[in-house]
């Protein structure tokens, strides 16, 4: 017996109530874009911090800040324990911490290489704990809802959607009206999402079932990984993500030095990618109905590098191809948005955590997420300036490396997720039960 509701029992989930639900994850995503692909470059070129030194200091506080995750995780558990009510206050704390955080970051109210250093990594340390504790909490609320596989990827894809539809504001705010004006969106979006979760479907309660089962009601901070199918999933999510966080860390140096892209253009970059991959959501709801969870992941790869690889080969002025890019890469970023967290869910289903220790996995799983995040920039920052890149370089060799880092990296790891996929999850006989037809 599990903590779920008997999939039979749980009713499709009524648009109103999955924008309720899912209406958070705009803000959330909001606050990514600036903090992961945005920063990097503006203490780099903008304030003037080496790029090495941005990018070990990035690396520095994305492990601690990822070793942080499986303890938030299993502080939403208690919380979600306690009642929904105390969860929804805790969220409008970390929303105050987050905003606040955000400001500081890009308003800094020091000067000089070594105070710029001392204030990114404390900004950072504080907006990205509180960040990760929303993100946490809000998909533990959302794979307690429960329901089959197509069910989960739908409230995974309300989630997402408005994530995706907020990277796309942020995207266009930032150039369009300035930083100042990025932040009163982001705070007004953060209220929004805060007022609109006090309507949406509350978790079941679980303890007497919880009771039944004979479980501990703190099992070991690590008891997720000693889970073969858990490590299986986490093994394949980890290298695709990596995959996915390099692009995320090089696009605007690969933008502005290899293709010499205006500041409007690159923001109509990140809006093509991120508009594409939204509206491709519904049709990759359809392939997972169709060919089940695996297969619809790993459809989302091979697609994903049949339309990125070719980015490598582009050069200085040819913006429109890249635009072509965005928008076709874009529609395979729809499989890694809908299929991941789902697989994830039903996971923990199968496990008979849902409703009791969901937090413990997500803690987790955000850990690895802030590793690929951490790796990407933590590692190829460094080892482009040691390529003899700096931001701003006008050297054809280095920005011939800087478009293989960028674009034939991310392949290679993407092939190799793809084939660790179909070897752990297809091919071995041994899919997360109801995902596979």
């Amino acid at each position: 017996m599990t903590g779920a509701l008997p999939r039979d029992a749980v009713q499709a989930l009524p648009w109103r109530a999955g924008l309720a639900y899912g209406l958070l994850g705009l803000p959330l995503a909001f606050a990514a874009l600036p903090l992961y692909v945005v920063l990097p470059h503006h203490y780099a070129s903008d304030l003037g911090l080496p790029l090495a030194t941005v990018g070990a200091l990035l690396l520095l506080v994305r492990l601690m800040d990822a070793a942080a995750d499986p303890l938030l995780g299993r502080w939403s558990d208690l919380l979600f324990r306690r009642s929904a009510h105390l969860v929804l206050w805790v969220f409008g704390a970390s929303a105050l911490l987050l905003g606040g955080g955000m400001a500081a970051l890009f308003f800094p109210l020091v000067q000089g290489p070594a105070a710029l250093a001392v204030w990114m990594v404390a900004g950072l340390l504080l907006t990205c704990l509180a960040h990760s504790l929303l993100v946490i909490a809000h998909q533990a609320w959302g794979v307690r809802l429960g329901g089959d596989g197509v069910q989960r990827s739908r409230i995974v894809a309300w989630r997402e959607g408005p994530g995706l539809i907020g990277v796309v504001m942020a995207s266009a705010l930032s150039v369009a009206w300035g930083a100042g004006a990025m932040f009163g969106m982001f705070a007004l979006a953060l209220l929004a999402g805060w007022l609109a979760l006090w309507q949406a479907p509350p978790p079941p309660p679980v303890a007497g079932e919880l009771r039944q089962r004979h479980e501990p009601r703190n099992p070991r901070l690590w008891q997720p990984l000693t889970q073969a199918p858990f490590r299986r999933l986490l093994a394949v999510f980890l290298c695709n993500g990596i995959a996915s966080a390099i692009p995320a860390a090089l696009m605007l140096f690969f933008a502005q030095d290899r293709l010499l892209a205006s500041p409007p253009q690159i923001a109509l970059f990140l809006i093509l990618y991120f508009l594409s991959g939204a509206l491709s959501m519904p049709g990759w709801l359809r392939v997972v109905r169709r060919f089940g969870l695996e297969r619809a992941w790993l459809g989302g790869m091979l697609l994903a590098v049949a339309c990125f690889a070719w980015a490598a080969a582009l050069q200085g002025g040819q913006v429109a191809a890249f635009a072509v890019i965005c928008v076709l890469s874009g529609a395979a970023l729809g499989a890694d948005l809908a299929v991941p967290g789902a697989l994830l869910s039903l996971l923990i289903e199968r496990q008979g955590a849902q409703g009791a220790h969901d937090g413990a996995y997500l803690g987790w799983w955000n850990l690895a997420t802030k590793l690929n995040l951490a790796l990407a920039a933590g590692a190829t920052l460094p080892l482009l300036q040691w390529l003899d890149y700096l931001p701003g370089s006008r050297d054809a060799l280095a920005l011939q490396r800087l478009a293989w880092m960028y674009a034939l990296l991310p392949c290679v790891l993407k092939l190799t997720a793809a084939w660790l996929l179909h070897r752990l999850l297809i091919a071995s006989k041994q899919p997360i039960p109801g995902v596979t037809p």
